[in-house]
């Protein structure tokens, strides 16, 4: 087992090699200690970056045994998969009647979750450096990100077929100008948003794209 990455697209595993990153039955998992596991990873590529990271170390950093990690984590890229991911708050589902309230309050979470100071840190890992760890960025923009765009976009989808949207409104731009409205200002200014962001994002991008 190679618990040491000189690369993370290196085949390094947490536990047994081959092992499936899934969850395995057995007795009910405690949410406090994988918590402290993603909160460890993160604390430790803050202070080691991503080829630093050991599973081992982060096991030791969360207070548990090398077998709790294994059992949630079969390599170490499954584990930073995760651990990024808890950073960012799960994004409401649609009310259904209104488009515009619905990507409101998706952007409200979006601007909150920009608020902590983690996000800028891995903004500038996986988009900053993210050419040196290729499939660590494509398995997160699959896993983590594009769902969540996908959520966004069936929002403005609806709101066309409702007649809330132009018909011709281009969905791949008007969820990339909303989503990265609030990315920007989440990678250039970690102050809170002021109240209201959110509204103001969303209504100056339906100026172009709302049925006249």
């Amino acid at each position: 087992m190679r618990t040491e990455v000189g690369h993370v697209d290196a085949d390094v595993t947490c536990g047994d090699a081959g092992a499936p990153a899934v969850r395995r039955p057995g007795r009910p998992r405690s949410e406090r200690a994988e918590q402290a596991i993603l909160d460890a990873a993160l604390a430790a590529v803050g202070d080691c970056g991503v080829e630093g990271v050991r599973c081992e170390d982060v096991a030791a950093r969360a207070g548990v045994g090398k077998a709790t990690l294994y059992r949630r984590w079969a390599s170490k890229e499954d584990l930073l998969i995760a651990a990024f991911a808890s950073v960012k708050t799960p994004l409401p589902q649609p009310g259904g009647e209104s488009a515009r309230e619905d990507l409101i309050a998706m952007l409200d979470v979006m601007a909150a979750d920009a608020q902590d100071p983690r996000y800028a840190r891995q903004f500038a890992l996986l988009h900053g450096e993210g050419e040196r760890y290729p499939r660590l960025v494509a398995r997160y923009t699959e896993q983590v990100v594009e769902p969540r765009r996908e959520l966004m976009r069936s929002v403005l989808r609806r709101g066309v077929a409702t007649g809330e949207l132009r018909p011709d409104t281009d969905v791949e731009i008007a969820m990339l100008t909303l989503s990265g409205a609030v990315m920007a200002r989440g990678k250039h200014d970690t102050t809170p948003a002021e109240p209201g962001f959110a509204a103001r994002v969303v209504d100056e991008v339906l100026r172009g794209i709302a049925a006249r």
